[in-house]
């Protein structure tokens, strides 16, 4: 507990140090932000029922993985996870295809997101968030609503609610839209880690979804320090934009903007594990460091493992969750995940299996800052340089943001 304690104050006091204006910081906002979230996380990870709740969202999750799994099934047949198979099966296990069973997953998630929008299901939860934000951070109605947002959608789409403010917001409200959207995993792809990280962890849904929640207090701790807020807030309301003229039509846009995702994934993946190899191969010209190969995955170990151990790792379980939190910020989180997914047994105790989930929940790399600079430049093309700009420092602090998250749990469970 003192070692996840001093990591959250570690967290805040290295956003301090590498502020843009240290002395505008408001102690204020920082503690309302903290105080946020250690609440947030005492309700939805202390609060009696909280289990319930996660076991109701897990079944929901099989309830649309069995429901993919029926129409991958058709599709692709053995491929996709149907049980008929022209040969005999030696090792089940063998028989998982990443491609055709789990990735079509972000498909159906995407169509579903679409439909609650407009059925106005999801606006209506992002205007509670956003009144919570206002009333306990003082944010500005836009800001708030983008941020919350942010919890269900991903870094694109949330700043797309509140695009005819985005050409008059503060530095400081950008910073934290950005921040955010790297600190936070969108809901079409919640369903895909769960499914990955099922096996190993229980009720994993619940904790991916509550891991989305408590970072965006972090979030805005973390934007309101490195760049602070100086001058008045943005005024706004959720307006979402009627993009789809019935369900039937929202299910259709909303299946092919999943299939872009689903691509942009896949292509992602195979480049990024080839270059993961690629520097590997490299590597092995190098002498062995400490009785074993150099590998990309030790180096980022060694790097990230007095990071990981902040958080609440115990020290000897550190180089291996330090591997994890590397891949997490120079590739992605979907590969950190899969690593993940795939350690040894006991490689990490079940409450570190925990703290690097929340750890790990968001967006921060490289490949995402692209993402985000072309939608946000694309809305706001007057503030594309402030943009560009802010790109490598909001993925410093979207990846601080979900070391807090990561060191709250370590506190609390």
């Amino acid at each position: 507990m003192i070692q996840s304690l001093l990591g959250l104050g570690a967290f805040v006091l290295m956003a301090w140090l590498i502020s843009e204006n240290r002395s505008s910081v408001r102690l204020k906002t920082v503690a309302a932000g903290v105080g946020l979230q250690l609440a947030l996380g005492v309700l939805l990870l202390k609060t009696p029922g909280t289990t319930d709740l996660f076991l109701m969202l897990n079944k929901i999750i099989l309830a649309v993985e069995t429901s993919t799994r029926a129409g991958t099934a058709m599709v692709f047949g053995y491929l996709g996870g149907g049980d008929r198979f022209p040969f005999a099966v030696t090792d089940p296990g063998a028989t998982f295809m990443l491609a055709f069973q789990a990735l079509p997953l972000v498909l159906v998630m995407s169509a579903l997101s679409a439909l609650f929008f407009y059925w106005k299901i999801l606006p209506a939860v992002v205007r509670g968030f956003s009144w919570v934000l206002q009333k306990t951070a003082g944010l500005g109605g836009a800001e708030g609503v983008g941020l919350s947002a942010n919890i269900f959608v991903g870094m694109v789409e949330s700043p797309l609610l509140i695009r005819p403010y985005l050409a008059n917001m503060t530095r400081s409200e950008i910073f934290s839209i950005m921040t955010c959207g790297m600190a936070t995993i969108a809901g079409t792809v919640m369903v895909l880690y769960a499914s990955i990280l099922g096996p190993v962890i229980p009720n994993v849904m619940g904790h991916i979804l509550t891991a989305s929640i408590i970072s965006v207090p972090a979030a805005i701790t973390i934007a309101k320090i490195l760049v602070p807020e100086t001058s008045q807030p943005t005024a706004g309301r959720l307006d979402p934009p009627q993009t789809a003229d019935s369900a039937m039509d929202a299910i259709t846009k909303g299946t092919l903007q999943g299939i872009e995702l689903l691509i942009n994934i896949v292509g992602m993946l195979i480049v990024l594990v080839a270059l993961v190899t690629l520097v590997n191969l490299l590597l092995e010209f190098l002498p062995d460091a400490w009785g074993a190969p150099l590998t990309l995955q030790r180096l980022l170990g060694f790097l990230m493992a007095p990071v990981v151990w902040l958080m609440g790792i115990p020290w000897d379980q550190a180089p291996t969750a330090g591997a994890l939190m590397g891949t997490k910020t120079v590739l992605n989180e979907l590969l950190a995940y899969l690593e993940m997914s795939g350690l040894p047994k006991g490689a990490l105790d079940p409450k570190s299996l925990l703290i690097m989930t929340y750890a790990m929940c968001g967006f921060a790399n490289p490949g995402s800052l692209g993402i985000m600079i072309g939608g946000l430049g694309t809305m706001a093309p007057e503030r594309r340089p402030e943009i560009v700009s802010l790109g490598l420092r909001s993925i410093v602090a979207g990846t601080l943001a979900t070391c807090m998250t990561g060191a709250v749990v370590g506190l609390l469970m």
